[in-house]
């Protein structure tokens, strides 16, 4: 999908940080822009700046972990610019702690907005993109935490490894169809997803219900990679339709580590005796 200008991307948690980013990378590319987030100020501000690029920027307040909500916001897209080409299922949240210390609460708040986001997204989305018959792409934000093993945060580990399974079905699965698909798995970027608990519902606890962030998290999510970065790595792949979009290749050695210990366990399932 190599010709970016004109087309219209919708990008869910798209007001702040990586969601912005690649809404700032599309602007400049010439892109039509949805944001979809539940924070109406943060989108309202986001629009703004992305009109004093030029972009034409339509925003919409909308829950990914609520599919009527999501589908409410698509009709909203395609009355303002008609259809869909690219999808950035990019909305996410966080908690922190021990898995045998977990609450049903929290799982069912990161399962809701960090899995069936990408899945309500994928199911409301993909349906406009094909309708128009001319291809386009979709982006899943998965994370690090997707390829590796994450201590302390196995709610959110468990979440995105799911997306980066579900992406690569899903690349399989539309290729046929001229619609790529690329698993986003960046490692720490300035975001406020370290803050993610103000946005809980009440229903599943509200903000009190999530711990405050480590202050090593926080140190890694405030030190890291410019957001904008991310969104213009995110476009280079949407571009040559890459699959996995890696920005950190500092966690190369754990991946690398984690492979081998798989292949090993395959050597060994090899040369076992017969039963």
């Amino acid at each position: 999908m190599e010709k970016l200008a004109g087309r219209v991307a919708v990008i869910t948690g798209g007001a702040s940080g990586i969601g912005l980013g690649i809404a700032q990378a599309g602007a400049a590319a010439g892109m039509k822009l949805a944001l979809l987030d539940v924070e109406r100020a943060s989108l309202d501000e986001a629009r703004r700046g992305l009109e004093e690029q030029g972009a034409e920027v339509i925003a919409v307040c909308a829950d990914v972990s609520d599919p009527a909500s999501l589908a409410a916001a698509a009709e909203q897209v395609l009355s303002g610019f008609g259809r869909i080409d690219v999808a950035c299922n990019n909305a996410g949240v966080l908690t922190q702690g021990a898995l045998a210390d977990s609450s049903v609460r929290d799982w069912e708040w990161l399962v809701g907005v960090n899995l069936l986001g990408v899945v309500h997204g994928v199911r409301v989305f993909v349906q406009h993109i094909r309708a128009h018959g001319e291809g386009g792409h979709v982006v899943n934000t998965a994370s690090i935490a997707g390829l590796s093993a994450l201590p302390g945060l196995g709610i959110y580990t468990a979440t995105k490894h799911a997306v980066v399974a579900l992406s690569e079905v899903l690349r399989e699965e539309l290729a046929p169809e001229g619609i790529g698909v690329s698993v986003l798995c960046p490692g720490g970027v300035r975001t406020r997803i370290h803050e993610a608990g103000r946005n809980r519902p009440a229903v599943l606890g509200g903000p009190d219900a999530s711990a405050s962030p480590a202050a090593t998290s926080a140190a890694i999510v405030e030190g890291g990679m410019d957001p904008r970065a991310v969104g213009e790595r995110v476009l280079r792949a949407v571009r040559a339709n890459e699959l996995y979009v890696l920005t950190h290749p500092e966690f190369r050695a754990a991946f690398a580590a984690r492979a081998q210990a798989i292949l090993a366990a395959y050597d060994r399932a090899a040369s076992a005796e017969p039963a």
